[in-house]
């Protein structure tokens, strides 16, 4: 019985740390802004266990002193009753000053989630059931990608945030606080990545029947990486190298999926849907769902509905031909 509980108590504080890490925790931060709201979290519940400490050991305390009986139930002891006016009013009197200190402070860290935009990445993210379309602003080298958002390391990255269509929510705990996406309303978030790696985000705001699998990163980059990748999304789409990725080309733009999705360097210029024109360069596709591989490409053009039920790509019939084939154009587009 002793070992079992000496195990128990080795085993629960590796799990409790366990929870303090990884792609998605507001404890493992990589930015300034991350730091500051952990930071105040922490704050806010080591005041509140201190708190709660006080109060039981009042309540024990309580219960532990005996009184004595009293002779004349209904007299009233004025030396009781100015040592509990006192207790009650500075348990008043500490609530409010602790109040008052979880406001100021939470103030002051929740003004660095809109820092100044000097020399700033600008970025516009838009929400969709259930996806994320993200948008470069740069003067006329603005371009359009899906469902990953890549920062260089140490500058500013400021998020202009809207829903096309319910309320979706932007949440990278390792790097910001959650900024809600409302239809009709533009939001804003900015953060600094101070350290390179990929940071999992989530929508934060029940959605609808996806909302779970409306996932993002952040993809944090050296500044010469970035830039690097930068050029090579404002290139058009690579052009089809072998006779699979011509003839998957003519599919694509000859079936109904050209009248959804753009492709540019192509006739394919709809914006109802992600734009594929490096959709090979991304990490995942539907939103985190899927490792972008060849096999996972044909398996959602084959059949979205069953993979992400109640997204809004029909089911498109192809013949086995035209879906090896496209699945292979649309690998090359990187």
């Amino acid at each position: 019985m002793r070992q079992g509980s000496r195990a128990a108590a080795s085993v629960l504080p590796a799990l409790l740390c366990a929870g303090c890490a990884g792609a998605q925790s507001a404890f493992d931060t990589g930015g300034a802004q991350a730091l500051g709201l952990a930071r105040l979290m922490i704050f806010i519940m080591a005041v509140c266990a201190a708190v709660w400490l006080a109060v039981m050991a009042a309540l024990a305390f309580a219960l532990w002193r005996r009184r004595q009986e009293a002779t004349e139930p209904l007299a009233i002891d004025a030396r009781r009753q100015r040592r509990m006016s006192l207790v009650v009013g500075g348990s008043v009197a500490a609530t409010v000053v602790i109040i008052g200190l979880f406001t100021v402070t939470s103030f002051w860290v929740t003004r660095s989630l809109w820092a100044g935009d000097r020399d700033a990445v600008k970025i516009d993210m838009r929400g969709y059931q259930w996806w994320w379309q993200v948008t470069y602003r740069d003067g006329n080298q603005a371009f359009t990608t899906a469902n990953e958002i890549h920062v260089p390391v140490g500058r500013l990255v400021r998020i202009r945030l809207t829903a096309d269509d319910v309320i979706h929510s932007f949440w990278v705990p390792s790097l910001t606080g959650k900024q809600d996406l409302i239809p009709g309303r533009t939001n804003e978030v900015s953060f600094v990545a101070e350290r390179p790696g990929v940071y999992r985000g989530q929508c934060a705001e029940f959605c609808g029947l996806q909302h779970a699998r409306m996932a993002m990163q952040v993809i944090a980059q050296s500044p010469q990486d970035y830039d690097a990748w930068r050029q090579s999304q404002l290139a058009p789409a690579a052009k089809p190298s072998d006779p699979e990725q011509v003839f998957g080309e003519q599919v694509f733009l000859s079936k109904p999926c050209a009248a959804c999705h753009t492709v540019r360097g192509t006739s394919a210029t709809a914006q109802l849907g992600p734009d594929l024109t490096h959709v090979a360069s991304r990490s995942t596709i539907a939103a985190g769902v899927l490792e972008t591989t060849r096999g996972s490409l044909a398996a959602w053009i084959a059949d979205p509905q069953t993979i992400k039920p109640g997204n809004n790509m029909p089911m498109v019939a192809l013949s086995p031909d035209e879906l090896n084939a496209i699945s292979a154009y649309m690998a090359s587009l990187k």
